[in-house]
C-alpha cells in the first residue's frame, strides 16, 4: 500500500530515535495545506508516531494507538501488535486508508491495516509517496556519517522533498 501526499521516516542511531514528516496535504493534484503536523509525541513524550494516508483515518488511528499505549502501560511492542490485530479484524477500522510508524528509544515499527507490524532490519524505515527516497538517503547517512538520528531524518526528508512532488520541505522532526 502506497500513499501519495506525504513522507514519514523513522531513524534509530546511537541510542536515539527520530521520526520526521513533511507537512504537505494534497487533494487530488492540488496542495491543500503545506504545514500539517503528521508526527506526534504520545505516552508521556516517550513514544513518537507518524502517519501517511487519509487525515481523518490517521486521527482515528492516533486515538486507537494512544488507547493501546495506555492499556499496556507504554509497552510499544504489545500496543503495536494489539492495534494491528484490531485494525485488521474490526469491520470499520479495516476500511481506514493509512499507515503508521511508531517508535521509542529501543524499537521502531511500521503498522498497517493488513496486520503488518514490521521492525526494520536496518536503522531506518519510511512510508508514503517519498518514502523510498527518504529511506535510501537515510541508509546512506547511517553508513558512516557522524550525524544524529534527528539530523539524518531531517536531511533525508529534505532530499525526498526535492524528488517527490507530493512531499514538501516543511519538515517536523521529533526525537526520543
Amino acid at each position: 500500500m502506497s500513499f501519495r501526499g506525504t513522507t514519514i521516516l523513522a531513524v534509530k542511531k546511537d541510542g536515539k530515535t527520530a521520526i520526521a514528516g513533511d507537512g504537505q496535504v494534497t487533494l487530488g493534484e492540488a496542495v491543500m495545506k503545506g504545514n500539517a503536523r503528521k508526527v506526534r509525541r504520545m505516552y508521556h513524550d516517550r513514544i513518537i508516531t507518524g502517519f501517511a494516508g487519509a487525515t481523518a483515518d490517521a486521527f482515528t488511528l492516533f486515538d486507537l494507538f494512544e488507547k493501546k499505549l495506555n492499556q499496556f502501560n507504554g509497552d510499544l511492542t504489545r500496543s503495536a501488535v494489539e492495534m494491528a490485530k484490531e485494525w485488521r479484524t474490526d469491520r470499520t477500522l479495516r476500511r481506514l486508508e493509512a499507515m503508521m510508524l511508531v517508535a521509542d528509544l529501543d524499537k521502531i515499527y511500521l503498522i498497517s491495516g493488513t496486520g503488518d507490524v514490521i521492525e526494520p532490519e536496518y536503522g531506518a524505515i519510511a512510508i508514503g509517496s517519498g518514502g523510498n527516497y527518504a529511506y535510501a538517503a537515510a541508509k546512506a547517512y547511517l553508513d558512516g556519517s557522524d550525524l544524529t538520528a534527528g539530523q539524518i531524518a531531517q536531511r533525508s526528508l529534505q532530499i525526498a522533498s526535492e524528488i517527490c512532488i507530493y512531499t514538501n520541505d516543511k519538515i517536523i522532526v521529533e526525537e526520543v
